[in-house]
């Protein structure tokens, strides 16, 4: 086990993605300090830094619409609480009129139990990931096992590391070996991605600028189309809403999906009902593209390109689309055909090594929170604003590309908080409803949720409309 911290802090390496002068030394505030979670990362810190270079994006946009720049505020523990996914994040009113914790999802749990560390036959230790139905299927096809704990311990134990980190990819589940830092640099992939930025952004056809359209948020009337699911994606196209853009969410009634993940990222979205393989469904989304700004996609690497869907086919029917992909391990490189999830990132990046080491467990332990997850998705917004800009000063399509590999590693570039102990897991109560939202009579219930953390003295973030149900909307866009 070894980390050493970058020179570069992660609100720098962002800034450096971004290109456009110096930021005033005043602009940003932070305060507070981790940890917040039971882990040895500065986790805090690297998801405020992430959402601070987030602000500055939105920042640029709002300067270009009113040659004004606004103060931006940050608090690494609110930061660090973005992390917490599903029923950790949000309240429901109860039979006593009170809002209470939500009971955790049978679905959360039982991935939880399955997707851990496991040992192998030679010495090593192995995630393998069990989220949807249908990808646990192929996992366990492959481990032969049941989707027990014990069943899955004993499966894994008769396989060789390699040899099911082989066996998974071959059956296009998800899993992977648990590396050391070290390790994971010496791969080759982990070579690939340390040689990329962690956002990586790319002209990927000439255009002329496309000025911003006034309002009164930074994204006033830009269109977003959300293809995503769980965390990372669904993450990445909040925060785009959260800074005033129309998110149409597009799914397929058939696709399986994780409830409170879809209940806590679906603020200020509406939801519609598409099946990219049925032709005459596939037209409409090919219509919903030509007036949009932004595409955000989650899929496999270039599955959605067999659908027509890839980002040269769509820059070549929408010329100007931004065009978003969030994945596991980038797009290219000898990983980039393979599909995998926040707890895979930690397990073969090192991560997972390190938290089970210096909290002293004596194996290898994934983080308290789905880190990857949020951090990828703050970077992908980021990066999406980071285009806009470009489209509007130069013209040209973009792709903006975010892995949850990259977001690990750039988590471990920040070193690790010295003397660590114990944290307490969550906000006070004084904390959390400082950035509570009430969102009352919606699908789930009325609830009352941690919302957007980021400060913004002129145009704050804010969910401009209720969590939707899924399919609730027409496809079609809102008048500007």
């Amino acid at each position: 086990m070894g980390i050493s911290g970058s020179a570069e802090t992660a609100f720098e390496e962002l800034l450096a993605v971004r290109g456009h002068g110096p930021v005033a030394a005043d602009e940003v505030r932070r305060t507070g300090d981790d940890p917040l979670f039971a882990s040895p990362f500065r986790i805090g810190t690297t998801l405020a830094d992430a959402l601070a270079a987030r602000a500055i994006a939105a920042n640029d946009l709002w300067e270009l619409k009113t040659g004004r720049r606004q103060k931006v505020s940050i608090d690494v523990r609110a930061a660090a609480a973005t992390a917490l996914g599903g029923e950790d994040m949000t309240l429901a009113r109860s039979g006593d009129d009170r809002y209470h914790p939500i009971p955790v999802s049978p679905d959360v749990a039982h991935m939880v139990a399955l997707t851990q560390p496991w040992p192998t036959r030679d010495g090593r230790w192995f995630v393998p990931h069990f989220n949807l139905p249908h990808l646990e299927r192929r996992v366990l096809d492959v481990l032969k096992a049941e989707a027990t704990p014990e069943s899955v311990a004993a499966a894994v134990s008769r396989w060789d590391a390699q040899d099911l980190e082989d066996a998974i990819a071959e059956a296009k589940a998800a899993g992977g070996i648990v590396r050391t830092p070290e390790e994971w640099l010496a791969h080759p992939h982990g070579a690939h991605l340390a040689e990329q930025p962690v956002v990586r952004i790319t002209k990927i056809a000439d255009g002329q600028p496309e000025p911003l359209r006034a309002g009164s948020q930074p994204l006033s009337g830009v269109r977003v189309l959300d293809l995503t699911r769980i965390l990372a994606g669904p993450t990445a196209s909040l925060s785009l809403a959260e800074h005033g853009a129309d998110v149409l969410m597009v799914t397929a009634p058939h696709l399986p999906q994780v409830t409170p993940f879809v209940r806590d990222t679906s603020h200020g979205k509406r939801s519609a009902f598409l099946d990219i393989t049925d032709p005459e469904q596939a037209q409409t989304l090919h219509h919903l593209v030509r007036d949009a700004d932004v595409f955000v996609e989650g899929y496999r690497p270039h599955r959605l390109a067999a659908h027509g869907f890839g980002p040269d086919q769509l820059a070549q029917e929408r010329p100007g689309l931004i065009y978003v992909t969030v994945n596991c391990f980038g797009s290219d490189g000898p990983f980039g055909d393979r599909a995998g999830w926040d707890q895979v990132a930690q397990a073969v990046t090192g991560v997972a090594d390190i938290q089970g080491t210096v909290s002293g467990k004596g194996r290898p332990q994934l983080t308290p929170v789905y880190l990857c997850d949020f951090l990828t998705g703050f970077m992908a917004s980021f990066g999406a604003m980071v285009a806009l800009r470009r489209r509007a000063t130069e013209g040209g399509s973009y792709r903006v590309e975010v892995s949850l590999a990259g977001a690990a590693m750039l988590l471990q570039r920040q070193g690790l908080i010295t003397g660590f102990t114990d944290a307490p897991g969550q906000l006070t109560p004084e904390e959390f409803e400082r950035y509570a939202v009430l969102d009352e009579g919606t699908v789930y219930g009325d609830l009352k949720s941690l919302g957007p953390v980021i400060g913004m003295s002129e145009t704050p973030p804010a969910w401009q409309r209720t969590t939707p149900a899924l399919g609730s909307s027409r496809p079609e866009w809102l008048a500007r």
